[in-house]
This record gives structure tokens, sequence and C-alpha cells, in this order.
């Protein structure tokens, strides 16, 4: 295993004398070695070091089951193809797989996109026995369901890496990171400033006012795009569109979770692959990128209405109410749906 500080040092050098912060969180979390996903993380849920929606409430479970009959309905198919992206524990597979009915095992094709392999170790623990396989690749999913496919993810978008830029009194510059030899870590603004017409959006906020943007998932959507021939794809996530998500929140919305507490400024780099790292998804972002690449997007919805629209009170008895009251952790979540053809 190589020594953390000597990597890091290299990739500071590779950088010409900063890391860039995308790059920062992109091994923090996914380094064979030192990353978080791919080595550390011990789980999702009460038990494990965070909790997502899905680990709190069985309600979303059901809501994504109702919605996959009705797509599959419309498209015709007997044989559902399905793509979950991320199923962090496999407890929102086993909630779905559980409203499709007894049949499910026979009448889907239920694929896990997982890049984990301890998360896909907990998976196949939670999921034994329910008709569903894995596969490794997008490619790999879509050459098995010919290009076609519902696809959904549940607090996906916001484990991808982020750049982070800073508002400067001439414009944006990226964030990025100095090391020194003995391991302290100091922010840097990199480069020129950004020429992009992107910016536009934030141009009301303050100097000093710092924003995310997810190129990493703008590069898996035209990834997907390459691949995907018919079928409709949820994305459900924290966040919100680009004029209310750095509401009062001038530091951006980068943090880190360690044992279910959350870290902002320095900590975020503190326990290199230890800690998890996120940001807000901003679905503007989403839904610019979907239709430049000509796919429909249907309006956005909270948490709480995808699940009331979804999701029958009297077959759905027993679930939690927590994501169901207005103004509460129901509506901190987005839900987005996106087809094509």
């Amino acid at each position: 295993m190589p020594d953390l500080l000597s990597f890091l040092l290299t990739l500071q050098e590779e950088h010409g004398g900063a890391i860039p912060f995308e790059r920062f969180m992109r091994e923090s979390l996914y380094h064979p070695y030192f990353g978080y996903y791919s080595a550390n993380i011990n789980g999702v849920g009460k038990r494990g070091d965070f909790s997502t929606s899905a680990s709190l409430d069985t309600s979303l479970g059901g809501a994504i089951a109702a919605w996959i009959k009705s797509r599959a309905s419309f498209h015709d198919w007997k044989q559902i193809p399905i793509i979950e992206v991320g199923a962090g524990n496999g407890d929102l597979a086993r909630t779905v797989l559980h409203h499709l009915g007894w049949k499910a095992p026979w009448t889907t094709d239920y694929m896990i996109l997982e890049s984990s392999p301890r998360l896909r170790e907990l998976q196949r623990a939670t999921l034994q026995w329910r008709g569903v396989h894995w596969v490794s690749s997008l490619r790999e999913a879509f050459a098995h369901c010919d290009g076609r496919a519902l696809i959904f993810s549940n607090e996906l978008v916001d484990a991808f890496p982020c750049r982070l830029f800073e508002k400067e009194a001439m414009g944006w510059r990226e964030l990025g990171l100095r090391i020194s030899p003995f391991g302290s870590l100091e922010e840097t603004l990199l480069g020129s400033f950004q020429e992009d017409s992107w910016f536009a959006q934030f141009d009301h906020l303050p100097v000093g006012q710092r924003v995310e943007r997810i190129d990493s998932f703008r590069d898996w959507m035209k990834e997907l795009d390459s691949l995907w021939r018919e079928g409709a794809m949820l994305t459900i996530d924290y966040g919100n569109t680009a004029d209310h998500l750095y509401n009062r929140r001038q530091g951006g919305s980068v943090r880190a979770y360690f044992r279910h507490e959350c870290f902002i400024g320095n900590q975020v780099y503190a326990r290199f692959g230890k800690q998890d790292l996120t940001a807000d998804v901003n679905f503007s972002d989403l839904t610019g990128w979907g239709s430049s690449l000509g796919w429909k997007n249907q309006p956005l919805l909270t948490q709480r209405e995808f699940v009331k629209k979804w999701v029958n009170s009297k077959t759905n008895k027993g679930a939690s109410n927590r994501f169901s009251i207005p103004g509460e952790a129901g509506d901190c979540f987005l839900v987005l749906e996106q087809s094509k053809n």
C-alpha cells in the first residue's frame, strides 16, 4: 500500500503545485486503497456511517415501485428492465421489490450498478434470493437490456466529485489545495478567471461566495445518453435549483459526514478517505444538461410530493410518515424524472 502523504504530494506535483478540489474529492472517495467508498465505508443506516432518506422511511420504495409499474405499462414492457445506480446497503431495492410483488423475480430484470466493493457485499447480504444481479458498468447494463431501461438513484449525484469555485471582484476562480511536506493543507485559488456563461446565473451573489458544479455527473449523463435508447429515469437527492441553492450559504454546500456528524470548513479536508464528502445537487444543471441531450424533463417534485403522488396510503400501512410533513425533511429532497424517446 502506498504512503498517503507521498501519494498526495505526487498528485500535487502532477497538477503543477496545487490539487484541484474535484481531484482531491475524487481520490478521497474512490482511491482503491485510501478511498472512503472504495475501502473504508462501514455501511448505511443507523449502524453505518450515515443515513439516507431510504434508510429512514420505506414509503420512498413504495412510490418508486408504483412509478416503475406505471412507466412499464406506458412502454408495454412485460419484462421490466430496471437499473438502480448506487444502491446503498440494499434497503431501498428490497422495499421496491417488495412493492413490485411476489412475481418480481420473474417480471423484472433488476440490475444494480455499484462502484463500492464494501456496499456490494452489504447489498448481496440484504438481497439474497430476490432475482437481483450486479453489473460493473453502464455499458454492461445496457448491453444486457438492449438499451431500454427504467433507471433510478437515491442520493447518488451528491457523491460525484464536484468542482469548487469562489467569486472575486473580477470574476470566478477555481479552488484547489496545497499540501506541505508535513501534511498540512491550505486552500488556494487556481489559474485565471473562468470564462464560462454558466456563472451568469450567480451574478447576484456577493464576492466571496462559493459554488459547486458536478461536471463529473454531466460526463456520466453523456455516457448514459450514448447507450440509452428508451425509458425514464428518476434522480432523487438533496439540493435545489440554482436560484435557491445558496441562500444564506456563502461558503457553498460542500461538507463531510463522519459517524453521523456533519463537518464544514477546514474539517472537510480532515480524515482523508475516512469520511464522506458531499455537496448539494444543483437541479437546474441536471435539467439543463438533460435538455441539451434531447431528454424530456418532468416538473421537479419534492420527495414529499413524489410519495404523495405515487403511494396509496391504504396499501402502504405501517410506513413511516417522516417525509410527509410539509416544511420538514421531505421537502429537502427533490425528485427529477427525465425520459428518452
